[in-house]
């Protein structure tokens, strides 16, 4: 059977510290070895030249040397002499120089007549201690010169030089003599490397949860390409409020920079109900916030490590365009309403009008139809002298049968003065009016003198929108965060509640307008569309 070749196992965490030690090591070996033999030429350098130098003086100093060498007589005596120097010195050789800077006497017969540099200085009778190139090895030596004696020549004069060289060592004597003790240093030092290595890979993979480096990787990996696919924004904040965690597209639903990641989460720009929303102590479920006009809905839970608090997830999820479908959804529903409203009243004055025929009560019948028609037309004539758009003037007349059968009186203010409007305004300030007045007939719905007013008019440019209602009013505690977090004065149900609130904040928004509450017997909502088109 084939079989599927083994890949070869990563090298575990406690491997790679061990192998990165020894690395370390032996690189700290070779800067030691390098620096131990520079140490070791300049003690070899002070210690021998001063020794080479005291025999090359007490040789120049020497009566028969001084003589010999004047007059180039007695070799042997000063063959003798030389090889006296060398053996109490053990230096690799011992030359006397004459005139001319050649060699007249060694204790290497080879180098007899050879020429030599004197080092500076010599020939004018100062001593001289340094390196030379001796046959192309490095040695050290000392040149002393010789003053001659013998007779015709003047007292002090220099007639030659005492030279005497010795080797360095080469560079395999030097590693017998270094190779114990830097094998014992690497011993050591491996030792201590492996007991660390061990006790560091421990350390660190307690902290990864037992994992190698390679595992982490894939993690890591893994991590990126989970959050790259959802849709859904991510964001973890640490117990500090430092953003540990974030995802593009939560970056794009919060509009945040691109360093936002790391930095603290009170220093971006975020509003204050988001901040309180994502570090709050408690888990967050649904929330509704709007953002730069869009809706998002957040869940935040808190997350504990060891049984401490280590800070919070939080997923964003843009809501804006269900919002949008669902205004439609509201309006059609609303224009539903409205028509099964006005079909029931109909209907019963078809029933009343019928009976008053069959009852051969003609005049009653005609008095009936002429009041219902003047009532319709004084409720229609009323709202077209004061409100000039036909698409906000029908709604307010629709909303008007729909809030009588649910026995609300909803009455447009005398004061109310709206112009035409442009149709992409028109539309806007319909949605807005239509969610303030069914959340206005909804509050005061089922109360004594239930009662729903609304005021139309254009100021500095902008067009006003007021509703209020007879109903309990918003909860002090929830005016600053009612329109953020979605709140709707309608009982919950599957369909879902607090929509209508958010969808008016984020149509006022993107017009650069704005909408309040306050409480006056009542709710009242007010809400401003600047009527020019440079909005975004």
């Amino acid at each position: 059977m084939w079989s599927r070749p083994r890949l070869p196992r990563p090298r575990t965490l406690a491997g790679q510290f061990l192998a990165l030690q020894a690395v370390l090591l032996l690189l700290v070996v070779a800067v030691t070895s390098v620096v131990s033999f520079r140490q070791s030429d300049a003690d070899f350098r002070d210690s021998r030249g001063a020794r080479l130098r005291a025999s090359a003086e007490n040789l120049a100093s020497t009566q028969p040397v001084q003589v010999g060498v004047g007059n180039g007589s007695q070799q042997r005596a000063l063959t003798f002499y030389a090889q006296q120097r060398q053996d109490d010195t053990g230096a690799t050789a011992v030359h006397l120089v004459g005139p001319g800077d050649s060699i007249v006497v060694s204790t290497d017969p080879t180098r007899v007549g050879d020429e030599i540099d004197l080092g500076p200085g010599v020939s004018d009778g100062r001593a001289w201690t340094g390196d030379l190139d001796d046959r192309g090895q490095r040695a050290i030596a000392a040149e002393v010169p010789i003053i001659g004696i013998q007779r015709g020549v003047d007292a002090g004069e220099v007639v030659g030089a005492v030279v005497v060289t010795e080797r360095y060592p080469s560079l395999a004597e030097r590693l017998r003599q270094t190779l114990p003790d830097l094998l014992s240093f690497l011993a050591v030092g491996l030792t201590l490397g492996l007991v660390g290595a061990w006790l560091l890979a421990r350390l660190i993979k307690r902290r990864t949860r037992g994992l190698e480096p390679a595992e982490i990787a894939d993690l890591a990996d893994q991590r990126e390409a989970l959050l790259t696919s959802l849709r859904e924004g991510v964001l973890a904040v640490n117990e500090s409020g430092t953003v540990t965690l974030l995802s593009e597209s939560a970056r794009a639903l919060l509009d945040l920079p691109p360093d936002s990641q790391g930095r603290l989460l009170a220093d971006l720009d975020l509003p204050l109900r988001v901040l309180e929303l994502l570090i709050g102590d408690d888990d967050v479920h649904d929330a509704v916030a709007v953002v730069g006009g869009r809706v998002l809905v957040l869940n935040s839970n808190r997350v504990v490590q060891n049984g401490r608090p280590a800070g919070t997830v939080t997923t964003l999820r843009d809501r804006t365009e269900l919002l949008a479908l669902q205004s439609q959804l509201s309006a059609r529903e609303s224009v539903t309403e409205t028509l099964r409203a006005q079909t029931h009243e109909f209907a019963n004055q078809l029933h009343t009008i019928s009976g008053l025929l069959e009852l051969e009560e003609y005049d009653e019948a005609g008095r009936l139809i002429g009041t219902l028609t003047r009532r319709r037309a004084a409720i229609s004539d009323f709202v077209l002298e004061r409100v000039e758009d036909p698409a906000v003037a029908a709604m307010l007349v629709a909303k008007t049968s729909l809030a009588a059968e649910r026995r609300v009186e909803l009455a447009l203010s005398p004061d109310s003065r709206l112009p035409r409007l442009a149709p992409d305004l028109s539309a806007d300030l319909g949605t807005v009016l239509g969610n303030l007045v069914d959340n206005a007939v909804d509050a005061a719905a089922g109360a004594d003198a239930a009662r729903v007013d609304v005021r139309l008019t254009s100021d500095g440019g902008d067009a006003v929108v007021q509703v209020a209602d007879s109903g309990p009013g918003v909860p002090g505690e929830r005016i600053d965060d009612i329109f953020e977090r979605g709140f709707s004065t309608k009982p919950s149900d599957a369909s879902g509640r607090g929509v209508g609130l958010a969808l008016v904040q984020v149509v006022c928004e993107r017009r650069g307008g704005s909408v309040s509450v306050h409480n006056d017997d009542g709710a009242v909502f007010t809400a401003r569309l600047p009527m020019t088109e440079d909005h975004g």
